[in-house]
């Protein structure tokens, strides 16, 4: 079984769209949110697949979600039908912490593999779980994004060194580092040198959920992307259809 987020109550969060950030972004995508997560970031944007009712951990919207209208179980072939019904070739797995379901998800990959071969699989992950190993060898790209201190987490639990070194050393894996002020570049640089991660498989973004502020903050982020040598990537989706679910 696999635990999905929804888009309304009852309705999966299963949907077409175009990638809005990272290295794949402006393709057409299929798009599948899990639910839950093993850390719980301030700014987070989807903070409707965590902070259910009960749970006090900080963010800055303070809303708890009622899981039973957030949460749903449904079979991997269910799932699977939900994906192979869009026609698009690449499949970004989104949560949430999607690896946390690693050995549901490594058969849901392998019938949509099996189904369609030539299927590009994503995951998007905060970089602190090991993938399962039925898992791994049929994922195309990871989309890693570690929190850096002011999403709010502690660091032993949001940079985890023996899974940030594995991540540096998969070609598979992209860097994508969430920015909210120039402070943040510091410690992005030192993630970098102490894991030798890439120039140009790291990326930094704009925070934001909102047209503006991602625009105020891009004029003076992708300045300093420039001079590092690093990748910008903007968050296409905000833009086209603003902070909502299922796009």
């Amino acid at each position: 079984m696999l635990t999905l987020a929804t888009v309304n109550p009852g309705e999966p969060e299963v949907f077409a769209s175009l990638q809005g950030e990272g290295p794949s972004m402006g393709r057409p995508s299929i798009f599948v949110r899990l639910s839950r997560c093993n850390l719980a970031c301030r700014w987070c944007d989807t903070a409707y697949t965590w902070r259910f009712s009960g749970d006090n951990r900080p963010h800055r919207d303070e809303v708890a979600f009622e899981r039973g209208d957030n949460q749903l179980s449904l079979d991997e072939a269910e799932v699977a039908a939900l994906i192979l019904a869009h026609s698009e070739d690449r499949l970004v797995i989104t949560g949430g912490e999607p690896l946390m379901q690693g050995a549901a998800l490594a058969k849901l990959v392998t019938m949509l593999k099996d189904a369609r071969p030539a299927l590009h699989v994503e995951v998007e992950t905060n970089g602190t779980v090991a993938p399962h190993p039925a898992l791994d060898g049929l994922i195309d790209q990871y989309n890693v994004s570690p929190k850096l201190a002011h999403s709010g987490n502690a660091p032993d639990l949001a940079l985890v060194p023996e899974r940030l070194e594995a991540w540096a050393g998969d070609l598979r894996a992209w860097f994508k580092f969430v920015v909210a002020t120039p402070a943040d570049l510091a410690e992005i640089e030192s993630l970098q040198h102490r894991y030798g991660i890439a120039a140009d498989h790291l990326f930094v973004m704009p925070e934001g959920t909102a047209s503006a502020v991602l625009r105020e903050r891009s004029r003076w982020l992708a300045e300093e992307a420039l001079e590092r040598g690093w990748r910008f990537t903007d968050r296409l989706h905000i833009h086209l259809y603003g902070d909502t679910r299922g796009t």
